[in-house]
Formats: structure tokens, sequence, C-alpha cells
């Protein structure tokens, strides 16, 4: 079974989790959700977001299919402007590889995390287990507790599927 920091993380903190091996490569939250045999509303992914001045960066938590709203974000985390971080800023702002980057893993590490709303609809959410490949299954009232996230409302609504 595979160990790192968020899953000794989890340890100490006697959470209720379950780990799945994933292929070690950078994926899309909707390929994870396919491999998991999941909804991609309850496989959240992690964004990285940048302020225009100073100040803690924001790391997004939204739901599969869904897209990070900028605009709302920035109100809720009251800054007119926010961009979304490039792979190479993310991934040295994070220490962690794209596709990897977890908000368990970025406790305390200078980040504002916010996460959809959404989640509060869900029981048990998946997310990334701070590497390539693993990914986590946990209570969704844990993550909220343990990252110390607001949850709002910081994405459009997922895109309709018209019938043919």
């Amino acid at each position: 079974m595979t160990t790192n920091n968020v899953i000794r993380f989890l340890d100490s903190r006697k959470v209720i989790y379950e780990v799945f091996d994933l292929p070690r490569e950078k994926l899309a939250a909707d390929e994870v959700a396919r491999l998991l045999e999941a909804s991609p509303s309850i496989v959240f992914k992690s964004i990285v977001i940048s302020r225009m001045g100073s100040g803690k960066h924001i790391l997004a938590v939204v739901p599969g299919d869904r897209e990070v709203n900028l605009k709302k974000l920035a109100k809720i985390v009251g800054e007119k402007k926010l961009i979304p971080a490039t792979k190479k800023e993310a991934e040295n702002l994070t220490k962690l590889l794209t596709g990897g980057i977890s908000p368990l893993a970025l406790i305390n590490k200078g980040f504002e995390i916010v996460i959809h709303k959404s989640v509060l609809d869900h029981n048990l959410v998946h997310i990334s287990g701070g590497e390539l490949g693993v990914n986590i299954r946990l209570p969704s009232p844990d993550l909220i507790d343990l990252t110390g996230a607001k949850v709002a409302d910081i994405s459009s609504p997922p895109p309709l599927i018209t019938p043919l």
C-alpha cells in the first residue's frame, strides 16, 4: 500500500479514508472518475490561483465536472482579480507535480484553501493523495475540517448535456 505524508497525516488524525492507486501520470479529473467508477461530481480537483498583488496563494478545490469561476472566487477572497497559476508556477509553489496537488498536502503551507460548496452534498469525496497516481476517498466534513477551508460557490454550473 502507498504511504506518503498525506496518508501519514490522515493516520495521525485518525481519519477513516481509502487509498486508490491509479496510473502514475497526470490524469484529468474525468479520467480519474472513470477509473474509479465514480461520478465526476465527487472527484475534486485542485487548482492553484495567484493574487494580482501580494498575499497567500489560493487553492481552489472544485468537482471534476466544473471549472473555477475566477470572478466568484475573487469576491470570496476579497480580491478584484485573480489568475490561475501556470503548470510551472503551481509546481514551484506547491512542491508537487500537477495531477498530484492535494489540499491535504498544503495544510500550513501558506495557501488559502477554498472548496466548492457542492462538497456539502456528498458524504465522501475523492481528492489527490499528494502525488501522481494516489487518490484518496474521505468524508467531506473531514476534508473541510482538516484544511480549514472556506466552502463557497466558486464555479460555474457544469455544462448541460443535450440529447441528440
